[in-house]
């Protein structure tokens, strides 16, 4: 398993909490997916490594932008 902590710019509310989680829950191996609306802060779980390229474009169909991408631990 592989944990992922990102930071996405512009979610306001649970509706926007859930169009990201949607998005993240659909790309392969995703089996957990944590957001604050309050941090921005979205955490996925998956069984292997997320790439950048496939969260932000599950990030970008969701409507929302990565803003922050951390070196993974």
């Amino acid at each position: 398993m592989s944990s992922r902590t990102f930071t996405v710019s512009g979610m306001t509310c649970g509706h926007c909490a859930t169009s990201v989680t949607e998005e993240l829950t659909e790309l392969p191996g995703v089996t957990d997916v944590q957001v604050s609306v309050d941090s921005g802060r979205v955490s996925v779980t998956s069984e292997q490594e997320l790439s950048r390229e496939a969260a932000t474009a599950a990030i970008t169909e969701a409507g929302y932008t990565i803003t922050d991408w951390p070196s993974a631990n």
